[in-house]
């Protein structure tokens, strides 16, 4: 391949992403032969719609429902994976992969879940897959892993990955409206899906930290291993009182490096909603916007802030692996591009610091009954798992309720110890509701 060259690309999927890719191949087809030295070609799609007008251009482009016909197309370097979902996606992908194809990806619970599987075909095959929409959408967090940080040691990784948690928590602490108003707001507005599941419990952010967990630490696992909590419970309460403390509510996904006196390796990796420090820069993230915190044991603390969804921010991070796998071809590269960092030899099973292990201050509200020994007991509870309180607060409604809120911020504490606490408490009748319970992060 040489100067005048031309890489042939296929995209399966033509939706609001593939939209999207097809907007910068046409629009920025200048930047991007100046860039590499050759041009980047679409030559087919393939979609189950071929009716529906996306309001850009196709000539000269084969456009049927034939994905099969499309990855087998000689003309097809570069395979992009734009479908969703897992069955299908992961048919296309294999397929590509035993084609000699190479492949680009935004799908997060595909990799999530097979990525092994995938990672391992693709080496064998001597083809890249690629991946950077899948975290982060248009913020190149993946390749600053990949790239601009491989000479660290990764302590760890923290952020805000899903952007239509980090719009509610945002709304709710602004209009102090409850969970359920802001996220039918977020639907109307175009934030939220009509089934919210993946986001509000937090299963797309666990995606996201196992893909970045397999590129900071070299730890082979799936988003099933990680320990997740999403927003639901939360109430604008919470908003409140974490503002009078100092903190702001945040869904994180946190993943930290512990390492033993023998040099063994152990992976905390957890996603749950935090009180973060006000002073902190992801406190400061608002809306629908991501935010990832790495740091490394060379170059202490980076921040990668940007759009974390959307048409043109992710297109933008496809396109962006196209060049680069065009780029590596175009230089006669030994092998391919080591899609998680470490070469896929390097990749181990490691064991992982359990939730219950985690120790910290936390936050707790109560909802409790308002009768004369009630916060005695509550107390009582927490002391009897060792686990003491640094402050306490007890909220009058002004109503006349049957119960009232109490706020409890406790000591350090292992997590295990608290659940055990919480479990006694809430099946006490000491409380009307279970009882929340979010940890404070110190570190940020």
């Amino acid at each position: 391949m040489g100067e005048g060259s031309v890489v042939g690309v296929g995209l399966i999927g033509f939706g609001t992403i593939g939209t999207g890719v097809v907007k910068v191949l046409a629009e920025n087809a200048d930047v991007i032969s100046e860039r590499l030295g050759f041009s980047l070609k679409l030559v087919r799609v393939a979609d189950l719609d071929t009716e529906t007008d996306r309001g850009v251009s196709l000539d000269g482009v084969v456009f049927d429902s034939n994905a099969s016909g499309l990855i087998h197309d000689p003309a097809v370097d570069i395979v992009i994976e734009l479908v969703g979902g897992y069955d299908i996606a992961k048919r296309f992908i294999l397929e590509a992969i035993s084609a000699g194809k190479h492949v680009v990806t935004a799908n997060k619970a595909l990799l999530a879940l097979h990525g092994k599987e995938i990672f391992k075909a693709a080496d064998a095959q001597g083809v890249d897959v690629l991946f950077e929409a899948a975290v982060g959408g248009g913020i190149p967090i993946l390749r600053s892993l990949r790239e601009g940080l491989a000479a660290n040691h990764i302590q760890s990784v923290v952020g805000i990955l899903n952007g239509t948690t980090n719009f509610v928590l945002t709304e709710m602490e602004r209009c102090g409206e409850p969970f359920e108003v802001v996220l039918k707001r977020a639907q109307e507005l175009g934030y939220a899906e009509a089934d919210p599941t993946f986001d509000v419990d937090g299963i797309d952010a666990a995606h996201k930290l196992a893909l970045l967990t397999g590129m900071a630490f070299g730890a082979e696992l799936t988003f099933e291993d990680i320990p997740t909590e999403g927003i639901r419970n939360l109430a604008p309460i919470d908003m409140e009182i974490a503002g009078e403390l100092g903190f702001r509510i945040k869904l994180l996904g946190i993943a930290r490096a512990h390492r033993g006196a023998g040099g063994e390796e152990r992976i905390e990796a957890r996603i749950h909603p935090t009180m973060v420090p006000i002073s902190s820069m992801l406190a400061n993230v608002d809306a629908a916007m991501n935010a990832v915190e790495v740091r490394g044991d060379a170059v202490g603390p980076t921040l990668y802030y940007g759009a974390g969804a959307g048409e043109m921010p992710t297109a933008s991070a496809v396109v962006a692996d196209l060049m680069e796998i065009a780029r590596e071809k175009q230089r006669g590269g030994a092998g391919p591009v080591s899609p998680l960092s470490y070469r896929p030899e390097a990749l181990a099973q490691k064991s992982l610091v359990s939730l219950g292990e985690v120790r910290g201050r936390s936050y707790v509200r109560f909802s409790a009954v308002d009768r004369p020994g009630c916060l005695a007991g509550i107390a009582a509870a927490l002391a009897e798992e060792g686990v003491g309180i640094e402050s306490l607060v007890q909220r009058s409604t002004g109503a006349g309720l049957a119960d009232v809120p109490v706020i409890v911020v406790t000591h350090p504490a292992e997590d295990h110890a608290l659940r055990r606490a919480l479990a006694n408490i809430d099946a006490s009748g000491a409380v009307t509701a279970t009882s929340v319970a979010l940890r404070i992060e110190e570190e940020l």
